[in-house]
């Protein structure tokens, strides 16, 4: 029988793939995201850092010939020619940004591979082995031996792929297809003004837990409680009844927390010590079930605005900020300890309380880290300028990320703020999906305040979006003084505004080489900068409503979008340039503002006092 009178659903075209735009298709299901997020907290993981095989597929090859189907065997062993091998001839590390591994690669965007072999020990019989994910930039798809297991979307927040009853004693293939391409339905979508870092740049873990495991908790001062209550939450694996116990150390002994279903809360009269940044207190944290626990450790503190007013601890606060991205000049995307360490140092020396973690989740131990050091953050999702606001699927995409982010980071006293977008037009799709965001950040999380960096109402030249009906605290972005070269705009805007609720100064600042030197109006000189620093901070001082600020932006960072001579592909508003180092004349202006306000506010220290003594 010919291929004409054959049954065409038999007949294997070995040319199909060159024709198929629908081969995604079948990924797109399987989709995980915070539902299936497994706190890491206190955990032993087995680590999977360090070289993986890799290799780059701009063309979607690897997903149109299903490679990771074939057998992985030596070319000399192969019955027809192959487009892909896993073999050592190239690996890239991880965590890393791909970009910083080769000048080829720098500006590569696309889909890319990454193969490694796991040697599995099987433990239990009902043991549960779970993939942790610390970030893949932007889509990420994961097969075991030949098999598609999950895919997942979201550059900067973690996820988790069950590995159990796919996995096999011995040597197994692990490979996942990690796709940084720029799309308009993304978040963030197509058109951003930071570098488009490709790869798995931050951790990847395997998990072995018991066949009944702790998926997420949580603990918190319960708001409004006058600091006596704390609440515990629990979250399972499966809907089961049953008992937790949770310790905290030198305040509650090890106290039950009933299952029903696979969920528990609790709240317990606890007097403790609260976290401020003059006292970053932390408690250890222990919670069990079964066989499985989780440590953690945790401050206790209460954010709350009240009219025109930031409350910490109910004592008014100035929030002495600064924005700053994750980029580092050797590191790209990536963080390690020592980078964010250096980051807070700096801030620190600025005279900061605060940070702006800009435009996306940073590395969780960014996070981990300020609540140790004492410093506020607000933490962002990037849904940033034109998003696609009236797809449904597009905010799905944003509002699991901000899932994710609420879920890794709840813990942690440092943050203060849940940012739900940046720069966004006005408009009635935009205002949907934004409200809706924050609906659900307080839905999820109602030990925190709500804010997004919003634009001036140019109609009425006054802070007046929209979004601030649905916001607990309202940024804004401007920047007088350098786009809008006159500061006689700023003084009219804060004139005409009259919010009724706390406003950050999310944005200002000049781009400036570091050691051109020139007048104040020359452009791109650290005079210029300095100068358009010292009339903002004196103008801005006008304003009591305006409780904090986070001018642009502690370093010098990559994006392809500043193409002038003095940019060369980096955006040269930081205080400090893309060495870390060598600090700008506006950091000493800045510093020495911050010095003043902290003198004059000098509240007396809270760092001893408990509920008790309150």
């Amino acid at each position: 029988m010919t291929a004409e009178g054959a049954d065409r659903a038999t007949v294997v075209d070995p040319y199909d793939h060159l024709h198929d735009e629908s081969y995604a298709d079948a990924f797109a299901r399987g989709r995980v995201g915070a539902a299936s997020l497994v706190t890491v907290a206190g955990r032993a993981v087995e680590s999977l850092d360090g070289d993986w095989r890799f290799a780059i597929d701009p063309h979607d090859e690897g997903l149109r010939q299903t490679w990771y189907a074939d057998e992985p065997v030596p070319a000399s062993e192969w019955t027809v020619p192959r487009d892909y091998d896993d073999g050592a001839w190239q690996t890239a590390p991880v965590p890393a940004c791909w970009n910083m591994r080769r000048p080829e690669w720098r500006h590569y965007e696309g889909g890319a591979w990454y193969t490694r072999t796991l040697d599995h020990t099987p433990g239990e019989a009902d043991e549960r082995t779970v993939l942790h994910v610390g970030a893949a930039a932007y889509e990420a798809r994961v097969f075991l031996n030949g098999q598609f297991l999950g895919a997942h979307r979201g550059a900067s927040t973690p996820f988790c792929v069950e590995l159990t009853g796919h996995l096999r004693p011995g040597p197994n293939r692990l490979q996942i297809q990690v796709d940084n391409a720029r799309r308009t339905d993304r978040v963030p979508m197509r058109h951003t003004d930071w570098f488009n870092y490709g790869g798995l740049y931050r951790s990847v873990a395997l998990l072995r837990l018991p066949a009944l495991f702790i998926r997420d908790f949580g603990v918190a001062l319960v708001p409004g409680s006058g600091f006596r209550r704390v609440a515990v939450d629990v979250t399972l694996s499966d809907p089961v009844d049953g008992t937790a116990t949770v310790a905290i150390d030198g305040l509650l002994p090890p106290s039950p927390v009933p299952i029903t279903a696979g969920r528990g809360r609790v709240e317990f009269d606890l007097a403790p010590e609260l976290w401020s940044p003059d006292s970053p207190r932390l408690y250890g944290v222990t919670l069990r079930f079964g066989a499985d626990s989780v440590a953690d450790r945790v401050g206790f503190r209460e954010i709350a605005v009240a009219g025109e007013r930031i409350l910490l601890n109910r004592r008014d606060i100035t929030l002495r900020g600064v924005s700053v991205h994750e980029d580092d000049l050797l590191l790209g995307k990536t963080s390690d300890e020592a980078d964010i360490r250096r980051r807070y140092a700096d801030a620190k020396a600025l005279g900061c309380n605060f940070l702006r973690l800009a435009h996306y989740p940073h590395d969780p131990r960014a996070v981990a880290i300020a609540d140790e050091v004492g410093l506020m953050l607000w933490s962002e999702i990037p849904v940033y300028w034109a998003i696609d606001f009236a797809n449904p699927d597009t905010y799905e995409d944003a509002a699991n990320q901000l899932a994710e982010l609420i879920a890794r980071d709840r813990n942690r006293a440092s943050t203060i703020l849940w940012g739900v977008g940046n720069e966004n037009a006005d408009t009635d799709a935009r205002l949907s999906f934004m409200a809706r965001l924050a609906a659900l950040a307080r839905q999820l999380d109602p030990t925190r305040l709500v804010t997004a960096a919003c634009l001036i109402d140019r109609e009425r030249f006054a802070i007046a979006d929209r979004l601030a009906d649905h916001l607990d605290v309202i940024g804004l972005n401007e920047y007088f003084g350098w786009y809008e070269p006159s500061f006689d705009g700023l003084r009219r805007l804060l004139a005409n505004s009259a919010p009724g609720k706390p406003v950050i100064i999310s944005e200002f600042g000049a781009d400036a080489v570091a050691g051109l030197r020139g007048g104040p109006r020359d452009l791109f000189t650290e005079d210029c900068q300095e100068a358009v620093y010292r009339e903002q901070l004196a103008i801005l001082a006008t304003a009591p409503y305006v409780r904090g600020m986070t001018p642009w932006v502690l370093y010098d960072f990559r994006t392809e979008r500043r193409q002038t001579a003095f940019q060369r592909g980096w955006n040269r508003k930081g205080l400090i340039a893309e060495d870390k180092t060598t600090r700008k004349r506006a950091f000493a202006v800045l510093a020495a503002h911050y010095r003043a306000m902290a003198d004059a506010e000098a509240p007396p220290s809270p760092h001893t006092q408990t509920a008790k003594s309150r």
